[in-house]
């Protein structure tokens, strides 16, 4: 029987998928064999040996401590693109939002409470103060061409805009599903030069904080506006503020409110909307969801953020799963255990995610619990785990 916590409110349809003889959910368990999370902050929390995988329904996991997680042996799985399409429409929404300057005329709009009558005559002379530039020809640049980058360049270009993208790391599939409109920036100062609107699809690491600074203002263009639906902390504000005193920048809209952007006129702050929608959620349900059971049920790891990609097929039998430190003769020495004690490998795979890496092995027959034990005892093992037979 697997125990699965949710520390958030996970949708339903996501958590039916569970809904098996060997599957228990609950909010509250003292020893989890996985936890599943939305926003809930497990920086505090101990973590008990029984759990074997964290499941992040949404692509950040600034709320989980990850290097705690890979040196116990606990894959964090999360759910990149997921929610990818809600994303992209709130991009594209705050485009023409602070572009049409809808907020400050609908602000605007309800000071006429109690005119009457006078309503229609004094909005025809009130609404030239709320002038603002259409999208069409415009140029878009987009930094960051992952699963919502891509998206929101592609929606952009099919509405008449000029869409310029820079992404040094960019994925085989995002780049066949790119438009071929859209443009490659040769620098990202070159982007930044010509950008009428800037979108920010890239994490927060320590080399991106700040990363729209001072210097970075001083490129672009007068009267640019900025996106940033990725992550807070990826602009620093008090050259931001100093952007927009200078006419530099038009407009900023974030999805991350701090207290100092919400009291600024050229600033509009969404309150973190971006994946607020039944359909993403919904989408970040099941693939967490699949993916934590594919972990607990074959071994297979499919968007770790802390262990490599790994899958392989079952043939029906016993499989053995080991993590350990990415260091010379370590499979030679797991192998030469089981070679030892006369059992024979079917099958076997090995990856490796930079200090980490990852084994599954089938093997034919039984495994007792002492060669278990030799196989944890090796110096560098992290974790060992025997899957049975399937049923």
């Amino acid at each position: 029987m697997f125990k699965i916590q949710t520390l958030n409110k996970i949708d339903a349809e996501g958590l039916h998928r569970f809904s098996m003889n060997n599957y228990e959910v609950a909010s509250e368990f003292s020893a989890p064999d996985a936890i599943l999370v939305r926003s809930a902050k497990m920086h505090d929390m101990a973590f008990p040996e029984a759990l074997k995988a964290i499941g992040r329904a949404g692509a950040g996991v600034n709320n989980i401590p990850i290097d705690n997680c890979t040196d116990k042996g606990i894959v964090v799985f999360n759910t990149p693109g997921a929610n990818a399409n809600a994303v992209k429409e709130l991009v594209i929404a705050s485009m023409l939002v602070s572009s049409r300057n809808l907020v400050d005329g609908i602000n605007w709009g309800k000071t006429l409470i109690g005119e009457g009558d006078a309503v229609p005559k004094l909005v025809e002379t009130g609404k030239s103060n709320f002038v603002g530039p259409e999208l069409l020809g415009k140029t878009l640049g987009v930094i960051g061409l992952g699963a919502i980058g891509m998206l929101v360049a592609n929606a952009a270009e099919a509405l008449g805009m000029r869409v310029v993208g820079f992404d040094p790391y960019i994925s085989i599939d995002s780049a066949w599903a790119l438009s071929k409109n859209v443009e490659k920036a040769l620098s990202l100062d070159s982007l930044l030069s010509q950008s009428d609107y800037i979108s920010l699809h890239i994490p927060l690491l320590d080399t991106t904080q700040g990363f729209i600074n001072k210097a970075k203002f001083e490129i672009m263009k007068d009267g640019v506006r900025i996106m940033n639906f990725a992550r807070g902390g990826l602009v620093n504000v008090d050259d931001l503020f100093a952007a927009i005193e200078k006419g530099k920048v038009a407009g900023f809209v974030t999805d991350f409110p701090e207290e100092k952007l919400l009291d600024h006129d050229k600033v509009i702050c969404v309150p973190h909307l971006g994946a607020s929608t039944p359909e993403s959620e919904l989408n970040c349900a099941v693939m967490v969801v699949d993916q934590v059971r594919d972990f607990l049920e074959n071994g297979n790891i499919k968007n770790s953020v802390n262990f490599p990609n790994c899958g392989m097929a079952r043939n029906g039998g016993r499989r053995l799963i080991i993590a350990n430190k990415n260091v010379p003769k370590m499979v030679g020495n797991i192998t030469a255990v089981l070679a030892d004690e006369n059992i024979n490998i079917a099958d076997m795979l090995n990856k490796n995610r930079g200090e980490i890496a990852y084994n599954i092995i089938d093997i034919d027959g039984e495994l007792s619990e002492s060669v278990i034990q030799k196989i944890r005892s090796i110096p560098g093992i992290i974790m060992v785990r025997l899957l049975q037979p399937i049923k």
